[in-house]
């Protein structure tokens, strides 16, 4: 396919060359922003206007280099306090028109001087918008970014030659290494309910997710994506979390086992983003790639079961295939489609029921937790929490002599 050679437009900053080229042979040049150099990955583009601190750790874009598609970018700088995790995750950045300077009180540092410093590799100066929409007609694929390569064929054939995103499984290399605890915060929820206690799956979890449990009530034991069942149980938990997360879910299938043994004991379970797709492969769906995913923070989604809109946060490439106007029967209840995106119809949550009826397990494709984002899906946390406490399995544990006790084998 011939190449496609764009014309840079001016940006401020930088000063040094760079060159983006897609898969297809387009190519667009720009100027080098952030670290020099050379790096590759996936082309997403994200629709958010702000929050791009945010995006930059949100390790669901591991591998991903994530174009953004508001013009201006920069402007707020980088803070100590808005992280999502300890690091930039994305594998390079693309914006139009950096900002000149930073104007926030919050800020301690420049974007630039942050992608700099953690080694990321972006261009700016070139037309995001003819970028963007050539990955919605073409889809999402592979590119190249580099300010030390000067022939496009070159960069082109490393670029046919690097990793692509369908059957990777990432999850292990963005999650924790060791346990840790996120406490409850005991001055907020009702005085007369105990602490719940959460196993949390760390698929790639941002920070802001144990906060949002924290602050009703739920103690948050975050495992390692390698984590077995046993660990699990030896949380006692009331509820299961699996997190977002970057990857193929059809190339995930140890996390899948797990959240099947914790259904069939009848483990209360909450998941979102990735955790929504590993749901629906633990109730025998399956899930593709959508042709350019869902990256924003603006998505409009139908919450079926109150038939309210919210307006959310999306990071997705992958989705789920659940017919979403019939209940399925699964080997641990009945299956419906909760959520669904009314700009394309893409199943956004699933829910699972018993025999008589009651909530037993529950997940949505985005991102409740918001950040950054809207808070219309906050509710969400609200109701894992209404489903833990409802539960027999609440009953179970509260039985047991000491909670903090840890024990190891089936609940």
């Amino acid at each position: 396919m011939p190449l496609h050679a764009t014309a840079p437009t001016k940006s401020h900053g930088a000063s040094t060359g760079a060159m983006l080229v897609l898969e297809d042979g387009t190519v667009f040049e720009g100027e080098s922003y952030g670290a020099p150099g050379e790096t590759f990955g996936e082309a997403v583009f994200s629709t958010g206007m702000t929050g791009y601190q945010e995006t930059l750790t949100d390790p669901s874009y591991h591998r991903q280099v994530v174009v953004m598609t508001a013009p201006h970018i920069g402007n707020t700088g980088m803070n100590d306090e808005d992280p999502e995790s300890g690091r930039i995750w994305v594998a390079g950045y693309v914006v139009r028109d950096p900002a000149r300077r930073v104007s926030s009180w919050r800020s301690r540092r420049s974007l630039d001087e942050e992608l700099r410093d953690q080694g990321v590799v972006g261009i700016s100066g070139i037309d995001t918008r003819a970028l963007t929409r050539r990955l919605r007609e073409e889809g999402a694929m592979r590119v190249g970014i580099s300010s030390t390569e000067t022939d496009p064929e070159a960069l082109l054939a490393r670029v046919r030659e690097s990793a692509e995103m369908s059957g990777a499984n990432l999850s292990a290399e963005v999650s924790t290494r060791e346990p840790y605890v996120v406490p409850a915060l005991v001055s907020t929820g009702s005085t007369d309910r105990r602490t719940l206690r959460v196993a949390v799956l760390d698929l790639g979890l941002k920070a802001n997710t144990p906060r949002m449990m924290a602050e009703r009530g739920i103690e948050s034991h975050v495992l390692p994506a390698t984590a077995s069942l046993d660990d699990v149980l030896a949380v006692s938990p009331d509820g299961l979390f699996f997190s977002n997360g970057p990857g193929d879910p059809a190339a995930t299938t140890a996390q899948v086992d797990l959240l099947r043994g914790a259904l069939e004991r009848g483990i209360p379970y909450f998941g979102i983003c990735f955790g929504n797709q590993l749901f629906g492969r633990a109730l025998g769906f399956g899930t593709y790639k959508l042709k350019y995913g869902h990256r924003g923070i603006n998505q409009p989604v139908l919450d079926r079961t109150t038939g309210k809109v919210e307006v959310t946060a999306h990071n997705h490439g992958f989705a789920v295939d659940a017919p979403l106007d019939a209940a399925t029967q699964t080997l641990f209840g009945t299956a419906t489609v909760s959520h669904v995106c009314l700009n394309d119809d893409v199943v956004e949550g699933l829910e699972l029921r018993g025999d008589d009826g009651a909530l037993k397990a529950f997940s949505v494709q985005y991102h409740p937790e918001a950040a950054a984002g809207p808070h219309d899906a906050a509710y969400l946390f609200d109701r894992f929490v209404d489903l833990m406490v409802s539960s027999s399995m609440v009953e179970e544990v509260a039985q047991r002599p000491s909670r903090d006790r840890v024990t190891g084998g089936e609940a």
